[in-house]
């Protein structure tokens, strides 16, 4: 089964897994599903949601190689990490 999946996994697109796990959570959240067919779906979510993170971090990767000049330095920071989050936000609360 494992096998299948990964298979199902390697040909799917990101687009279509973000659609596949939206569909997921709305049936979810109706209300209508019996205890063993949302267990179904919790499982097949959880490996969307591990589809997807490592498609944007596959991205993120290749955008950044993209970014970098001859001598490997990043030309632009193409993206906010988490760390730089905490530093923002003790910057806004310094001002209040």
């Amino acid at each position: 089964m494992a096998k299948r999946r990964k298979e199902t996994e390697g040909s799917l697109k990101f687009e279509s897994a973000l659609e596949k796990l939206e569909k997921i959570v709305e049936e979810m959240e109706s209300g209508d599903l019996p205890l063993d067919e949302i267990l179904k779906k919790y499982e097949e979510g959880s490996g969307l949601v591990r589809y997807c993170a490592g498609k944007l971090t596959e991205a993120e990767k290749r955008i950044e190689i993209l970014m970098k000049n001859k001598e490997g330095e990043l030309v632009a920071k193409p993206f906010d990490s988490e760390e730089d989050d905490g530093e923002k936000d003790e910057k806004k609360d310094e001002l209040f």
